[in-house]
């Protein structure tokens, strides 16, 4: 039996003792129960997003500031030279607020087109995760010598005056990192085919500190550190991955939810 609205004068006839007016004042109390779930799933979707949309909007203009006035700090990569922090933070947010808006706009409108949308986004960016994290692991192997590979093809732009940004990357990742090329630090000597390092390799670091053969530079290999940081990190990584899945589900079936009430009703609840 589907909720239906009752006036003032059908309560009052339902306040009757006989056995069919008590079961239709049941289910009149489950009904407005019924609409008091809906009414707060309604909302909580609304915050939700709203906050998740907010985060978006966070993240986009952080992005945009970095490729303004940090726009020097670039990509290791000469493969995807688009690749860059700045760019991957403009990517994210933008996903991160139009999914929020339509979450958020549907929830509130309770607008089933806009809610379809957003388990429809939601749901290709579930299967897209699930997709490169199963070729990940598959091809982990190939994954990581590729990559030591361009990374080392990039050293060799290291000097170049179109790839200031490369150069400052890897100026901060050796002296963070305290690491020194990809693999170690002779990697610089096949890029730049002369033996010498950049000056952020060395451990008293000084000008032109790189050119002296007799200083002492770092031997990790920044490919190896950052392996190593990654293992030793995996467990939060994992639980960090399984709070995003969880969102993810759950603002999938919320949606879902009040999608199909809004559909076999064919009229809002109203607050």
């Amino acid at each position: 039996m589907e909720c239906q609205d009752f006036g003032p004068a059908q309560s009052e006839v339902l306040t009757g003792a006989t056995p069919t007016f008590q079961s239709q004042r049941k289910e009149f109390k489950k009904c407005n129960m019924a609409r008091g779930c809906l009414c707060c799933l309604k909302y909580m979707m609304f915050i939700f997003n709203l906050i998740f949309w907010l985060c978006g909007c966070g993240l986009l203009g952080v992005g945009i500031w970095l490729s303004v006035s940090q726009g020097s700090f670039a990509t290791f990569s000469p493969s995807f030279p688009s690749l860059s922090a700045a760019n991957m933070v403009i990517a994210i947010g933008a996903i991160v607020m139009v999914t929020g808006f339509l979450g958020c706009l549907g929830a509130i409108k309770e607008n089933k087109c806009l809610l379809l949308s957003f388990f429809i986004v939601l749901l290709i960016i579930l299967l897209a995760e699930l997709i490169l994290l199963i070729l990940f692991f598959v091809y982990s192997d190939k994954v990581s010598e590729n990559a030591k590979q361009d990374l080392k093809d990039g050293l060799a732009l290291y000097n170049s005056e179109n790839n200031i940004g490369l150069r400052n990357a890897w100026n901060i990742i050796q002296a963070e990192w305290k690491c020194c090329g990809v693999i170690a630090y002779t990697d610089w000597h096949e890029a730049l085919k002369e033996k010498v390092v950049p000056d952020r390799c060395c451990q008293e670091h000084y000008q032109n500190c790189g050119r002296n053969s007799t200083n002492t530079f770092w031997n990790g290999g920044c490919f190896e550190k950052v392996e190593g940081w990654l293992n030793d990190n995996k467990h939060l990584l994992g639980t960090i991955g399984m709070v995003i899945l969880v969102v993810q589900l759950l603002g999938m079936a919320f949606s879902m939810t009040l999608f199909h009430h809004i559909h076999r009703t064919g009229k809002k609840y109203d607050a």
